[in-house]
């Protein structure tokens, strides 16, 4: 099928997930199985906004997945409505790049699912608004949540493991803000975690440290060199240690 195709069947979807939304509001419709016919509306809802998404027609995507979670919230169906949330985040993520878009949406999904105790669920929701507001350079932010999951998932056997990933990622927002607030903060994560301290991530942090107290800007970049034959650094870690790295004074804003 085409793309006319799929939007012509997502507008014929969508026009009959309308119809029963209204016969749901009736009289009669209440009496008679109202609920039956919202629960249709909102699968066929979701549904066309499939059938948009395969012919990217965004925006009415968008609309169809928003209609889903009026009514699924309206419901207590709080669980489905943070799943639809996701899947708009991703299309503002990938497809329409407006990353406050998604911001606000992961937000809106992990509140959900905190309301409904799945954290582990609320905690990925989390990590990407973490994510993106360093990106955008809303540190404050950003740190607050790195914190807030790293505190929820340290006394977690299966998890514990990244906890120290995202006080690593909490030390890097608040070294971008001030090299002092950097140290208490390292200072405060070990004493919660002291796990931290063994970690590759804190030998790292304090060389850098070093290098940013003395403003050289070679130690740093060498510091930065070591962790990274050993644990590749992304996108996101290359660009924050950058970002920390342009305030040593004279540098020329690489890593080389």
């Amino acid at each position: 099928m085409d793309n006319s195709g799929k939007e012509k069947e997502a507008m014929q979807l969508m026009a009959e997930a309308d119809k029963k939304v209204k016969a749901s509001g009736s009289f009669l419709g209440g009496m008679f199985g109202g609920n039956h016919k919202v629960e249709d509306a909102c699968e066929m809802y979701a549904r066309a906004a499939n059938m948009f998404k395969m012919a990217k027609n965004w925006s009415e995507a968008i609309n169809c997945l928003n209609q889903a979670i009026d009514i699924y919230t309206d419901m207590g169906r709080f669980t489905i409505a943070a799943k639809h949330h996701i899947t708009i985040a991703e299309i503002y993520e990938a497809e329409l790049v407006d990353i406050e878009k998604a911001i606000a949406h992961y937000e809106q999904a992990a509140d959900y699912y905190k309301g409904e105790e799945s954290n582990s669920s609320a905690n990925k929701c989390l990590l990407k608004v973490g994510h993106y507001s360093a990106q955008l350079e809303q540190y404050q932010k950003a740190i607050e949540i790195y914190e807030q999951v790293a505190m929820s998932t340290m006394d977690n056997p299966l998890l514990k493991y990244n906890a120290k990933e995202y006080f690593f990622k909490a030390s890097l927002c608040h070294f971008i803000v001030d090299e002092l607030n950097a140290k208490l903060a390292i200072e405060k994560y070990e004493e919660m975690f002291p796990a931290f301290s063994d970690s590759r991530e804190l030998k790292l942090l304090k060389k850098l440290l070093d290098a940013h107290e003395e403003q050289n800007s070679e130690a740093f970049t060498e510091a930065v060199k070591d962790f990274d034959s050993v644990s590749r650094l992304d996108q996101w870690l290359t660009t924050m240690l950058l970002r920390i790295k342009k305030t040593i004074q004279g540098d020329a804003g690489d890593l080389k």
